[in-house]
């Protein structure tokens, strides 16, 4: 369980550095939502392939109640609302979870290579 989690915090953690966000108040909302998800994992072993996904999504929602949308899509011509963010698919987690723009569909960068 431990190394689901460790690999979770990385992943989500590297993509909020990446985008300049790895604020004490994003790293505090990643903190909890781990610890929510321990439990989580505990209880169902099998949802662990879910966890990194989940995370990311937890982060992004208390991200959005506070500072506003993360992570922002920054796909050339993709203008139709100018500030729109991505989001982990699919969406209710799974294997190989993936930023896409909500805007065009597009697969942006898997989770934790957003500045790649």
């Amino acid at each position: 369980m431990d190394d689901v989690l460790l690999t979770a915090r990385a992943l989500v953690l590297a993509d909020l550095s990446a985008r300049g966000a790895a604020t004490a108040e994003a790293v505090s909302a990643l903190e909890e939502s781990l610890s929510e998800r321990a439990g989580w994992v505990e209880a169902w072993p099998e949802g662990a392939v879910f966890v990194p996904g989940l995370v990311a999504q937890d982060v992004q929602d208390a991200l959005f109640e506070t500072v506003g949308r993360w992570p922002l899509c920054r796909l050339a011509g993709c203008a139709e609302e100018p500030e729109h963010p991505l989001y982990v698919q699919p969406d209710l987690g799974g294997p190989d979870p993936t930023w896409v723009c909500e805007e065009s569909g597009t697969a942006v960068a898997p989770l934790g290579s957003l500045g790649a």
